[in-house]
């Protein structure tokens, strides 16, 4: 199927995503306060090469030249989220007006270049002095939280309309407060599913503190989603495959549009009736302008009696014999079509956002340019799918790439690389790889 940009509409938005600890560095620089990710990279084994975001793609410094790259490659949308503890070094507390100031010449020099700001309040990085009071675990983050909502809409809501709560809560949970791969590396059922109720009860109650002080913005949140089918023809592949499904793509969603946590398809969750206070249920729902979907792949799943609580295992890319980026993720922009239909059958779902799409591949400097031609295909083969999703009925109004530069992707560090530009780390030196200038021209289209 050809397609265009205009076989869209004039109002489908069309952007890139980043995020604050991957690309600014500037970890100390005036004022900023340590965050859970400044302490994790630090600790032995649990980082690629021990890499560490501590200066990434110097955006803090170079923000004025990256803005006027992504003005240049005709991106009018960039999704970046605050760095907590940049505004308020503590988590709570004392204001860093230096912190302040720098969001506020990111937001004015992106309008004077015509691209439009989508403001990500978390994207990971928690202070670590609310760290050191349990954090996520700790229900006073719930407090927390809509301290630095309200700062950031005193602060940026004049000109900031487009609002989103928490990046990947079930990521950001599970991996750092259940598996501990990510910060802050913590491990335990009960962690994971305090943290869960209360970035759920984040997500909603901030909801409502934008919609009172910024009465004109457009509020969402983001779900990492990825489309899961059983591995076996089984019963019990089956049941497993349903378990993954309601963890990984219905935990944050069900309760958010007031149908609660999926309990009846994963019994694990009646023990968050330890955390849950009476009320809880209603301050859960929260009536979003749109939901972030952020989909990169498919999972199969299967049986198993050796993994606790869920009896589940994903079998991963490279033992299905399928063809795999570097994050050992199959290729198969399919997910992205299902993955829409399944969000957008929900009753009472509000429009879709695509915040996050892209694919890590191996890129090689020749003669000064890049030719990822499989990002380039990768990046178009699911906006095809998008594309057909929509022409289903999938209220999808909108595509964010993950993302502009090759950045510090998490645990893997910089082995990774996202971006449609390249980054030399040493040097900061910027080139456009061809999937950069693929996307640059189907944006020009009219």
């Amino acid at each position: 199927m050809t397609f265009t940009k205009a076989d869209f509409g004039a109002d489908f938005k069309w952007g890139i995503s980043t995020a604050a600890y991957q690309i600014e560095g500037g970890y100390s620089s005036d004022g900023k306060g340590p965050s859970i990710w400044d302490k994790f990279v630090r600790k032995p084994g649990k980082i690629f090469q021990a890499h560490h975001g501590e200066v990434a793609c110097d955006f803090y410094n170079n923000y004025r030249n990256d803005l006027q790259l992504m003005k240049d490659l005709n991106i009018k949308h960039h999704r970046f989220s605050i760095s907590w503890s940049r505004i308020i070094p503590e988590g709570t507390g004392r204001i860093n007006r230096r912190g302040i100031d720098f969001y506020n010449r990111l937001i004015d020099h992106s309008l004077e270049l015509g691209i439009e700001p989508w403001l990500t309040l978390y994207h990971w990085d928690l202070p670590q002095s609310l760290e050191d009071d349990g954090g996520w675990t700790n229900r006073n983050i719930v407090q927390w939280f809509s301290n630095y909502t309200e700062v950031c809409c005193r602060h940026f809501g004049d000109r900031v309309k487009k609002w989103i709560i928490l990046n990947e809560p079930m990521v950001f949970t599970g991996g750092g407060y259940f598996l501990g791969v990510h910060a802050p590396g913590k491990k335990g059922l009960r962690s994971f599913l305090s943290a869960v109720h209360h970035a759920a009860l984040c997500q909603a109650e901030s909801g409502r503190i934008i919609r009172g002080l910024v009465p004109d913005a457009n509020i969402g949140t983001t779900f990492s989603s990825s489309h899961i089918e059983h591995y076996r023809p089984l019963q019990k592949d089956i049941i497993a495959a349903k378990k993954v499904d309601a963890l990984l793509n219905r935990l944050f969603l069900e309760p958010l549009l007031g149908m609660g946590y999926p309990v009846d398809d994963l019994k694990i969750l009646k023990r968050m009736e330890q955390v849950i206070k009476p009320g809880d249920e209603n301050k859960l729902a929260f009536d979003m302008d749109f939901i972030g979907i952020q989909n990169y792949t498919r999972e199969f799943v299967a049986h198993t009696p050796f993994v606790p609580f869920v009896k589940a295992r994903i079998i991963k890319a490279d033992k299905r014999n399928v063809v795999t980026t570097l994050m050992n993720w199959e290729v198969y922009p399919e997910a992205m079509y299902h993955v829409l239909k399944k969000f957008a059958a929900y009753k009472n779902i509000p429009p879709l956002i695509v915040t996050e799409n892209g694919a890590a591949f191996k890129d090689e400097i020749k003669d000064g340019k890049i030719n990822d031609h499989e990002r380039t295909e990768f990046i178009r083969d699911n906006i095809q799918q998008i594309l057909k999703a929509k022409k289903e009925g999938a209220n999808v109004d909108g595509y964010f790439v993950w993302t502009l530069l090759d950045n510090f992707e998490w645990a893997e560090g910089y082995y990774p690389t996202f971006g449609l530009v390249h980054v030399d780390f040493k040097s900061q030196k910027r080139t456009i790889k061809s999937s950069g200038h693929w996307y640059s021209g189907f944006l020009q289209e009219i």
